[in-house]
């Protein structure tokens, strides 16, 4: 008998299903680390710094509502340049962000050792030494090109997140100015000075602080931003950090010993607005705006949550589930690949096959996803579902290989719907499939991998939005016939 996983929040404090903005922002933010490349709980901690100067500073306080979801989310649009790094240096895209925060990039035509030496270790890993030298000559010479291009492609789609999940024109224009520098260096639009918004260099100063002190210490991080005054930074605002540093009140709970729960806790006192509860529509918005997120990675998967979320949306309605338990489905279908952020686009995008050490990342991105989505409370089970989506019922799938007694009804609509939809797109390696051939791969994992009923379920809500033909011969299942003479239609939901 399939289970269900409708009593898993039975015993949870969270059983009415109240949640904060804050607690669920708080939570998601470890998914933007991943992008980053960043040390775990780096939106927290330049959370917790940004707030601080922004008190000694005396931010009023009709702004700190603003900047405190600026700070958690001024790296939502970073997944949007993933791409297009990985082709510009053609190699790690997250390792190249990571070690970059660390470098003046502002000054392409005379780089400095340490940038040579990053360069030089990421750039082309796999290509001669000629080719590899070859590139980062390139690199240096189209440098400012490079970085209006990602950085406006990053600051505009972080913008237009934040503005859809509500936070309003000052936290938004934070995020899109993020990466100005006080002199008139920075990008995208070469503001200088107090043409930038203060929140957003209040953030730069914080995720300045937060990235060299977890990677050198308060000392160098301090040090290196005095060096940087004037420059890059506000000079006021570099004067209220020195300030609090030299009264050892900057750095409490931004230990990178310190637990990631302890971390957020503090972030979450600091709420200005005290934790307004969301409601239903208000949760669905925020799973929506992730799913962007992680959606915006690789151009292969642009709108590949979005496509799993309509399917499983269908076939749970198809197989009689109830509203709740299809409005779960679908979170879980939005947020169920979340994980994946972890993983370089120089192996999502890669055209051949994977050595064994990149199929290794791309096995541990469903047990990411669980473990970003259990921090927020009312999201326990679609943490389980999200995590199960590549399970399969004979204990083929991963990550833990479980079987048909131990998934749930839910993680099988998600499994069915994840390879419909994959099915359904270009992939570097081949180009998006046709519905037939879709019907053929699929019937062939009924019933060993993926659930029969589910299958029926999805060729239901097929062929109702279809001219029906029969379905091919191979397939003898007694399923609903679905039309096998176009694509899928709406394709900007299901076949992208």
């Amino acid at each position: 008998m399939i289970q269900t996983s409708s009593t898993f929040l039975q015993d949870s404090q969270y059983l009415d299903g109240s949640i904060s903005l804050s607690e669920v922002i708080s939570a998601l933010s470890f998914a933007l680390d991943l992008t980053e490349g960043a040390v775990q709980g780096h939106a927290l901690r330049s959370c917790l710094l940004g707030m601080r100067i922004a008190e000694e500073a005396q931010l009023p306080s009709n702004l700190r509502s603003s900047l405190y979801y600026a700070l958690l989310l001024k790296d939502v649009g970073c997944s949007s340049n993933a791409t297009r790094l990985c082709q510009i240096v053609g190699g790690d895209d997250r390792a190249v962000k990571a070690g970059v925060k660390f470098e003046d990039w502002t000054k392409p035509h005379k780089p400095s050792l340490s940038t040579l030496r990053l360069l030089w270790s990421k750039v082309l890993p796999e290509a001669g030494h000629a080719a590899r030298a070859a590139r980062i000559v390139r690199i240096g010479v189209t440098q400012h090109k490079n970085n209006e291009e990602m950085i406006k492609l990053r600051c505009d789609r972080g913008a237009s997140i934040v503005t859809k999940l509500g936070m309003g024109r000052s936290a938004a224009e934070a995020v899109r100015s993020l990466d100005e520098h006080w002199n008139g260096s920075g990008y995208p639009r070469r503001a200088k000075g107090e043409q930038i918004p203060l929140l957003a260099r209040i953030c730069a100063v914080a995720q300045h602080l937060d990235v060299f002190f977890t990677g050198r210490g308060a000392e160098a991080a301090i040090q290196t931003l005095q060096e940087r005054s004037g420059t890059w930074f506000d000079p006021e605002l570099v004067r209220a950090a020195t300030s609090l540093h030299r009264r050892d009140a900057l750095w409490d709970n931004c230990s990178a010993n310190e637990s990631p729960e302890d971390t957020r806790r503090a972030a979450l006192d600091l709420d200005p607005a005290r934790r307004q509860q969301l409601g239903a529509t208000q949760i669905d918005l925020i799973c929506e705006a992730f799913a962007e997120v992680v959606d915006a990675k690789s151009h292969f998967t642009f709108c590949h949550s979005i496509g799993v979320a309509d399917a499983a949306f269908a076939i749970a309605r198809k197989i009689g589930l109830s509203e709740d338990r299809v409005q779960m489905v679908r979170r879980a279908a939005l947020l169920h690949d979340i994980g994946k952020l972890s993983v370089s686009n120089s192996i999502l995008d890669k055209q051949g096959k994977l050595t064994e050490e990149e199929w290794k990342s791309v096995y541990e991105h469903p047990g990411l996803s669980r473990r970003i989505l259990e921090r927020v409370g009312p999201l326990q089970e679609v943490a389980v579902i999200a995590g199960e989506h590549h399970e399969k019922l004979d204990g083929t799938g991963y990550p833990n290989r479980l079987r048909a007694q131990d998934l749930s009804l839910e993680s099988r609509i998600i499994a069915v719907a994840d390879v419909y939809g994959s099915l359904s797109e270009d992939r570097p390696y081949r180009a998006a499939l046709e519905l037939d051939q879709i019907v053929s791969i699929m019937g062939k994992l009924i019933p060993y991998k993926l659930d029969s009923d589910c299958f029926d379920a999805l060729l239901s809500a097929v062929s109702g939005q279809r001219e029906v033909v029969a379905l091919p011969s191979m397939y003898s299942g007694g399923h609903p016939p679905v039309s096998t003479q176009t694509r899928p239609i709406n394709t900007a939901r299901w076949a992208v």
